[in-house]
């Protein structure tokens, strides 16, 4: 008794969201159980709840922690448009490495860490000008795109066509593109070439270098 109270009170709440990010990694959401953080930690239910009262806010925690490594490096000396750069691509390799954070981030109602990309995002549209009429909007285009886009590109980089070679699947995808009926896809065919040869993150970030655009072009006299 004397040594599962000694493990309890070695236990933080640090080290239950670390296990849990990696069961999240290896096994998904459903495979994240406190049953399964007992036997990683070695510890009982009790001593996890102690810290952590339950599942959704385990996973509210776990998403806080990968999104927050994630923009540790963002340089605060950076300009607007450099910021939102750096914090789009921080959230997107997140998503990108931790598959389920996408999901709890796109979950309503917003929890604190969506808050906090929205806040962090929505100071550099400040900085950049925007009138105030359309900071909402400009704010939220920008999150839509940022968790939209690293959620499709986890969806992708799990496919089974995309875990082979990444160039053969994106040529046999531009070729299928190409011959597709010229009436019906009249658009899709002319930009199958571009699919051969794209970036996933400088498309990403053309994306939000079309909306900042967009936003200060509004803001000019």
């Amino acid at each position: 008794m004397a040594r599962a109270e000694r493990r309890s009170d070695a236990l933080t709440r640090e080290r239950i969201v670390e296990v849990a990010v990696e069961l999240l990694d290896s096994e998904g959401e459903s495979g994240l159980t406190f049953r399964a953080l007992a036997l990683r930690l070695e510890t009982g239910h009790g001593a996890i709840q102690w810290h952590i009262a339950n599942k959704s806010e385990l996973l509210r925690s776990a998403t806080a922690a990968v999104v927050a490594r994630a923009l540790d490096d963002v340089d605060p000396e950076a300009s607007p448009r450099e910021t939102i750069h750096a914090v789009a691509l921080g959230v997107f390799g997140a998503i990108e490495a931790h598959p389920w954070a996408g999901g709890q981030l796109a979950r309503p109602p917003w929890r604190s860490t969506m808050l906090d990309i929205f806040e962090r995002v929505g100071r550099q549209v400040l900085a950049l000008g925007v009138p105030d009429a359309a900071r909402f909007t400009a704010t939220s285009a920008l999150l839509i795109h940022i968790i939209g886009a690293g959620n499709q590109e986890a969806t992708n980089s799990r496919s089974p066509e995309a875990r082979g070679d990444r160039q053969d699947f994106l040529d046999d995808l531009s070729a299928h593109w190409a011959g597709l009926d010229p009436e019906e896809y009249a658009f899709t065919r002319t930009v199958a070439g571009h699919l051969r040869t794209h970036d996933d993150r400088a498309e990403f970030l053309a994306g939000i270098d079309l909306i900042i655009d967009g936003m200060t072009a509004s803001a000019a006299p």
